[in-house]
């Protein structure tokens, strides 16, 4: 899906690779080729744009992948959650700590928000999860986490629940969708009950998690769109639109003209 002229998966690309993330895993379903033909080189397009001598578009081509950053792809079979979308990505993630982006969540950051992160994982060596505040009534659409200190700053969690209800809700601290996670989690998603047809979850193996190892949570800088709504979408579209180099200032005079208005 892109916004503007770009699809949100190389959104979350850049933001990894801001981060100094190398290795990508993309974990795809059925009917995700689109994403490894994205990030494929395009040869007879290249060649043809060379032909052209069109400079800037063959730049943005070879751009969308740095030389540097390798790709691998693994199929989930059956949408079983996150927990288990993860899970599919163990063999080769090793025992190394890993980034986990969820394009869908567009966050509009000065310093990109994963680049936020490594500088916190840097200094304590434990789980960082994103969080912001939600509204109360929309804790059912979240996990949210309790914390030990303040909601402006870096806090350990003490307790993570998935999707509770405004009334059992311990916050209105949301969990969006970045974490960096030790590789430790995936004996904690292996341990969750795997009965037929039921999802494994993140959330879960996080507060298995919390038993033995600290985990913090991240209120990061930025603003995030949550482009897996239609408003969200909506409304990335238009704020980057805004920003964009190449028709943000007529976009703008065609915004303020009222022209569009019905």
């Amino acid at each position: 899906m892109p916004i503007v002229d770009k699809p949100l998966i190389q959104y979350a690309v850049e933001e990894a690779i801001s981060a100094g993330v190398t290795e990508l895993i993309f974990v795809t379903g059925r009917g995700k080729r689109a994403i490894e033909d994205h990030f494929d080189r395009a040869v007879e397009l290249e060649i043809e744009l060379e032909r052209r001598r069109s400079r800037e578009l063959l730049k943005m081509v070879k751009e969308i992948l740095p030389a540097n950053v390798s790709c691998s792809y693994v199929r989930q079979t059956n949408p079983l959650g996150l927990g288990h979308a993860i899970l599919c990505a163990a063999p080769l993630v090793g025992d190394e700590p890993f980034a986990v982006l969820l394009a869908d969540d567009l966050i509009d950051a000065r310093t990109p928000v994963l680049k936020q992160m490594v500088a916190q994982f840097e200094r304590f060596n434990c789980a960082v999860i994103a969080v912001e505040k939600v509204a109360r009534h929309k804790t059912r659409q979240y996990g949210i986490v309790k914390i030990r200190g303040t909601a402006s700053k870096l806090s350990a969690i003490t307790r993570i629940v998935e999707k509770p209800a405004p009334q059992d809700a311990p916050s209105n601290l949301g969990v969006v969708g970045r974490y960096i996670l030790p590789a430790s989690i995936f004996k904690h998603l292996r341990a969750l009950r795997s009965e037929a047809g039921r999802e494994l979850q993140l959330t879960d193996a996080i507060s298995s998690l919390l038993g033995v190892e600290a985990a913090y949570a991240y209120p990061f800088e930025g603003v995030r769109y949550d482009c897996g709504s239609k408003l969200g979408y909506a409304q990335a579209n238009l704020v980057y639109a805004l920003a964009h180099p190449e028709i943000g200032v007529d976009f703008r005079r065609y915004i303020t003209s009222g022209t569009w208005k019905r």
